[in-house]
């Protein structure tokens, strides 16, 4: 049935209001909390369990010393009513019935099923004490009942403790007169809870009283103690931010004494910070040095340009002049891409690469008259190492294994050798050699060095990045280069417990990868 009033749908978007608005109001006191400093959220927490906890342990405590007072008056009260219930005659009265005969007959009423008071003690007046619903629960059995409570306070506080009298409810009644004929009787005992509830009242107010004192205690002391847990943390803070403004050899003040999780994370961001150093240092001296190499072929063009501007030159010199700018050019482009392997490092790839193939591929390349490779060279591949799946991108694998046969081209023998051999269990090596005079045993351990060259090696070609490519290459994959000479050894990084098997004469360059299937 149609709405055309629209009364329908506007209660709809109400209804959706209505149960938006404590969602909203819960994110913006999660938001507002959040944006509070990490010390003032501590506190509050600790201050609010405290306050959990002092308000539970103060709740026992007034319970027990409530039902303490209470068990004592319930067992007074009964031991009254034991000695007064037998003395109910038949009309309700009790014998002796006046305020000169003690407490328990002075404090006590006998009320017949509708409520009325048949018979009262002297102390107690002749209102009713109880209402006619606990009348009738009374006649079932005994009831206990309080008028008043400890607070609000009370002019007149008492327990009462009913039990009924004679038989059933439509037996005769005791007294046999017509306006309690069919009833039953009820006999209450009352005791005055003044002064237990005046108890329970300094109780209350001593419990608030230390509860109080000792949340504004244990929060100043929540507030010290997350303030001292915190200061290191504002001392590394203040350190840092030095850092960050252009102050790179400040170290975090961190403790030598200690050994917290605070001092364990300022010894973190030291070691971070000085990795971060080291790594700065190195990016420097690789720019200064790159702008150094740079600056030598950059120079030679432009000399060969002004030289060749000086005079005119026949079209035969004016081809012999291109082709060697064409020269420095083309090792101008090399530095340059190297320069670039270095600066960018791929994450591996999700997939393996075969090894062998990719060593296949090169070796038809041999005798292909290559610049920057050696005329010929001979590749030997394993039957162990075919397949050689390796996390290694395939134009990767192809540079690095170029840039070691161009520096055995350019510093080696004439006769070069590639093999591909299973080194171990889950590794692979790939091993280029030649039969050159090597490397000096003192320039192994600092071959593989940007822009590294030996003193003789600085008058050919080369910009002195291949090895370093290699070795950034294989270090970024968990693998191992070696470099052995003249039957010295020397290991960039020890991985792997393999051994070399090659013989000492020549230059022995090896790359030591695991296979991805390990």
């Amino acid at each position: 049935m149609a709405d055309p009033t629209g009364e329908g749908q506007r209660a709809h978007r109400g209804h959706r209001v209505a149960s938006l608005l404590p969602h909203r109001l819960h994110h913006r006191l999660h938001q507002r909390l959040r944006r509070l400093p990490l010390r003032t959220r501590l506190v509050a927490g600790f201050a609010a369990v405290m306050a959990v906890v002092l308000a539970a342990g103060g709740a026992f405590i007034f319970w027990r010393v409530d039902y303490a007072l209470d068990r004592r008056v319930n067992s007074d009260l009964r031991v009254a009513s034991a000695q007064l219930l037998p003395l109910v005659q038949t009309d309700g009265s009790i014998p002796g019935d006046d305020p000169d005969d003690g407490a328990a007959l002075s404090q006590h009423q006998v009320l017949d099923a509708s409520g009325q008071v048949l018979a009262a003690g002297a102390a107690i007046g002749s209102a009713p004490l109880l209402p006619s619903s606990v009348v009738q629960a009374a006649l079932a059995g005994p009831v206990y009942f309080d008028v008043g409570s400890p607070l609000p306070l009370h002019d007149r506080p008492l327990r009462l403790y009913a039990v009924p009298v004679g038989g059933p409810p439509g037996s005769p009644s005791p007294s046999g007169s017509a306006g309690s004929a069919g009833s039953a009787a009820v006999l209450v005992v009352a005791t005055s809870r003044a002064a237990s509830d005046e108890a329970l009242r300094e109780l209350l107010a001593q419990l608030a009283l230390v509860g109080l004192a000792t949340l504004v205690l244990t929060t100043v002391v929540g507030d010290r103690l997350a303030s001292a847990a915190l200061r290191p943390v504002e001392r590394y803070r203040t350190q840092a931010h030095a850092v960050a403004a252009g102050e790179p050899d400040v170290r975090l003040d961190v403790p030598a004494d200690r050994d917290d999780e605070v001092t364990r994370l300022g010894h973190t961001l030291n070691d971070m910070l000085t990795a971060l150093d080291a790594a700065m240092a190195r990016e420097r001296r690789f720019v200064q040095d790159a702008s150094h190499e740079l600056r030598t072929p950059l120079t030679l063009l432009r000399t060969r340009v002004e030289l060749a501007r000086r005079r005119p030159r026949t079209r035969e010199e004016l081809g012999e002049v291109l082709a060697e700018l064409d020269v420095d050019l083309r090792e101008l482009q090399a530095l340059a891409q190297q320069l670039l392997d270095l600066s960018t490092a791929a994450p591996p790839p999700s997939t393996p690469t075969d090894l062998a193939v990719v060593v296949d591929e090169v070796a038809r390349l041999s005798g292909g008259g290559a610049d920057s490779l050696p005329p010929t060279w001979k590749t030997t591949i394993h039957d162990d190492a075919r397949p050689a799946p390796v996390l290694v991108g395939e134009r990767a694998l192809r540079q690095g294994l170029f840039n070691l046969l161009g520096n055995a081209a350019r510093h080696g023998g004439p006769h070069v050798q590639v093999c591909l051999y299973l080194a171990g269990p889950g590794v692979v090596a790939l091993s280029v050699s030649d039969d050159g005079a090597g490397m000096a045993a003192d320039f192994l351990p600092t071959a593989l060095l940007r822009f590294a060259r030996a003193g003789e090696a600085r008058e050919r070609p080369g910009s002195g990045l291949g090895l370093s490519v290699v070795d950034q290459l294989v270090s970024a994959v968990g693998g191992e280069l070696r470099l052995c000479s003249r039957g010295a050894h020397h290991r960039a990084i020890e991985r792997f417990a393999v051994p070399c098997t090659h013989p000492d004469e020549g230059t022995w360059v090896t790359v030591v990868l695991p296979l991805a299937s390990s």
